[in-house]
């Protein structure tokens, strides 16, 4: 039996942001004592990752950074590119296993948190904290005792929502022998892709370099696809829309991230606690995770170091959640037609702006003038049906 202050479940971006953020305490404040618990290798463990977030100026994790940009373009269906230089902003891509090394450098340097291998069970609620049940790759029990347990696993399911779409993607890390990308600049929406019959499809290139680049494929759409149908549309989005003909893939990713406006429950016992994308923290217009992670463990370790009750806070605000909630029916119900949109949307709006409305970081009036850039009369036709919309189950992907 562990004992310790903190238990934190899981050791993705939400668990080793919330162990990291612990090791460094403000002046005068108690250290706790964390244990974190991750899964043994094996399908528990959560997938290779990209993660891709926007800040201004250097951050905390610049080490683990793979690369950034400032300057993000569009292209409407038609071809037309848009062109957008998001200064002081940067757009920055962390691979899952750079983020993992540097945040273990600096939980071992701290002799504060000490990991566990095994796979969690079970939750149990005590009196005076929690008690979490795991056992080893050998097959042998474990137990953890905290005052506090916060858990960032993938839900099993869904929670009852009105809206809600799979943002689904496959991508291939390609190297070429010639200059066939722009290093400077991310494809960051390329609507040129075959639009699905409900949601929205588009392309996305992050360039490490003129010869590499991670090149994805991305749907906003109510099911996944097959594997074989994702490779069709890499092959198409490569060679009829890129142009490249001779390459080689290195790697690949996948992943689907659920858009929805259901709400999550960030708290499951007195002491125990969501974290991440399972505690509400992607933006359901989108499906952007990190920097929604980045505040809610920054919020949790402040409560903690502080001795106040470590509620997970939504890092999105009720505004931004309605407002998602909106262009999430309007999109699954077809009131506006998605590539149109988001066409529409990025030709009249400077993208600094829509990322600091993304970030939560816009007032009520730019929110407004962001709204008249849209289709009017259908998104207020959408947000006059969300509220009489009953709440589904979700069958899930």
């Amino acid at each position: 039996m562990h004992e310790a202050d903190v238990a934190i479940v899981g050791a993705g971006a939400a668990g080793l942001s919330l162990a990291h953020r612990l090791t460094r305490p403000a002046p005068g404040t108690r250290r706790l004592s964390v244990v974190l618990l991750d899964a043994p290798p094996g399908p528990l463990r959560p997938p290779r990752r990209t993660w891709c977030f926007w800040e201004s100026g250097r951050g905390p994790y610049d080490a683990a950074v793979t690369r950034s940009w400032r300057h993000l373009r569009v292209h409407r269906p038609t071809g037309e590119p848009i062109e957008h230089d998001i200064s002081p902003l940067r757009y920055k891509m962390i691979r899952s296993d750079d983020f993992e090394a540097l945040i273990e450098h600096d939980l071992a340097d701290s002799g504060q948190v000490r990991r566990v291998e095994a796979a969690v069970e079970s939750i149990e609620s005590l009196p005076e904290g929690a008690c979490v049940h795991a056992r080893t790759a050998d097959g042998h029990p474990d137990a953890v005792r905290a005052r506090w347990v916060f858990d960032s696993r993938p839900l099993g399911s869904l929670p009852a929502a009105r809206t809600t779409l799979l943002q689904h993607f496959h991508g291939w890390f390609v190297r070429t022998d010639h200059r066939a990308f722009d290093p400077d600049r991310v494809e960051f929406m390329d609507l040129r892709t075959p639009q699905p019959a409900q949601g929205l499809s588009f392309g996305y290139v992050l360039p490490t370099g003129p010869g590499q680049a991670l090149v994805e494929y991305t749907e906003f759409s109510p099911a996944v696809l097959s594997a074989d149908a994702y490779d069709e549309a890499l092959r198409h989005y490569t060679g009829s829309v890129l142009g490249l003909d001779d390459f080689e893939v290195t790697g690949t990713e996948t992943g689907v991230i659920p858009m929805t406006d259901a709400r999550f429950a960030r708290r499951t016992a007195a002491s125990v606690f969501r974290i991440g994308a399972a505690g509400g923290a992607t933006r359901p217009a989108t499906g952007y995770t990190f920097a929604g992670v980045q505040r809610q463990t920054a919020a949790v370790a402040a409560a903690l170091r502080q001795g106040r009750r470590p509620v997970p806070p939504l890092p999105h605000s009720a505004r931004a959640r309605a407002m998602d909630a909106v262009l999430l029916h309007a999109l699954d119900s077809g009131l506006v037609n998605g590539a149109d949109f988001f066409s529409r949307l990025f030709a009249s709006v400077p993208l600094p702006r829509l990322l600091r409305f993304l970030d939560g970081g816009t007032r009520l009036h730019e929110e407004l003038a962001i709204g008249l850039r849209t289709p009017v009369l259908p998104m207020l036709r959408a947000a006059t049906r969300v509220p009489r919309l009953p709440p589904r189950p979700f069958p899930g992907p």
